[in-house]
């Protein structure tokens, strides 16, 4: 309970102090409203990616593939759009083609998810070689269908997704706050989610306790590849596109927020609150380098220190613990 609130407490606290800072280093640019709703309208796709990792990372593993599985669903999702929905059928039969093209997206990062949980289940692969693989495989697979081109022009609907409002509220905004309550659910509240945290503190134990082991680590990647699929539907509305290579930046900061989120890296522990804390230090300061006109090379850069600093701080950390456990 300590670690729970003191965690909490001090993301808050640095949450606060990025807020300060990039007021103080931008003011003028930093508190517009514009820039505000610019990021509601970024956070929830990089939200939803990050609480794909999150989960798969709570059992000890991680999912390398959700920004591929995301661009495959909607470049599948673009080309239901585009193939079927004609000027004959956009009076007619529109809402239904569109019904199918979300669906197709969504059973597309569903499937990908069910074959990585598969793979790590049942064939024993380790998590971070099969979901490399498939990375690498849906990404092959992204080039073939769209052969290097950028697929455009969705009707309003899809574009609504990702960026209308809802009583003054982004759209996206609102699916990200549904999707948080879910996993919080989900984690905390179910069978699933207790399977989860145990597998990720010890697996051999857990199984000892009758739970199944396989079934649990297939449900979590496939629930990771929902989400993924939901995020892919956001990024493609509110770029009214989709390409190869979308969001490919993406993956090192979903490991990023989970990791400073207080996700741990060898399993077992990980809150969804820290997580949205963790988003939003990121997504506040990713802003505030931008309205600096900080290279996106060296804000890369940043990240990448970042994730090595929390590491590094939760290794001495836990070794803290250990030592006043056992003095």
């Amino acid at each position: 309970m300590y670690r729970k609130h003191s965690e909490l407490i001090i993301l808050s606290l640095v949450l606060v102090v990025a807020f300060l800072l990039m007021w103080v280093l931008s003011p003028a640019k930093f508190l517009q409203l514009g820039n505000f709703q610019s990021m509601a309208f970024q956070l929830p796709e990089l939200g939803l990616l990050s609480a794909a990792m999150m989960i798969t990372m709570l059992t000890g593993g991680i999912n390398l593939s959700i920004i591929a599985s995301a661009n495959l669903s909607g470049i599948v999702a673009a080309i239901v759009l585009t193939r079927f929905l004609t000027p004959d059928t956009m009076t007619s039969g529109a809402a239904g083609i569109i019904f199918l093209a979300i669906c197709a997206g969504l059973a597309t990062s569903l499937l990908i998810g069910l074959v990585n949980g598969l793979l790590i289940a049942v064939v024993d692969v380790s998590p971070i070689l099969a979901t490399l693989g498939m990375m690498t495989l849906v990404n092959g697979l992204t080039i073939v269908f769209t052969k290097g081109y950028v697929i455009a022009g969705f009707p309003d609907f899809i574009r609504f997704i990702g960026n209308g409002l809802v009583l003054g509220i982004p759209m996206p905004m609102v699916i990200f706050i549904v999707a948080v309550a879910a996993i919080s659910i989900l984690i905390n509240r179910t069978p699933q989610g207790f399977a989860m945290r145990m597998i990720g503190s010890n697996a051999t134990a857990s199984y000892f306790s009758g739970v199944n082991n396989r079934a649990v680590l297939i449900k979590t990647y496939v629930v990771s590849g929902l989400f993924t699929g939901i995020a892919s539907l956001i990024m493609i509305s509110r770029f009214n596109s989709v390409a190869t290579g979308y969001g490919s930046s993406y993956l090192l900061i979903t490991i990023l927020a989970s990791v400073l989120g207080g996700t741990s890296t060898i399993g077992g522990f990980g809150r969804i609150s820290g997580l949205v804390l963790a988003l939003f230090i990121l997504q506040i300061i990713s802003s505030g380098l931008n309205l600096l006109r900080v290279s996106a090379f060296l804000t890369t850069a940043i990240w990448g220190f970042t994730i090595i600093l929390v590491m590094v701080i939760n290794f001495y950390g836990r070794r803290f613990q250990e030592r006043a456990a056992n003095p």
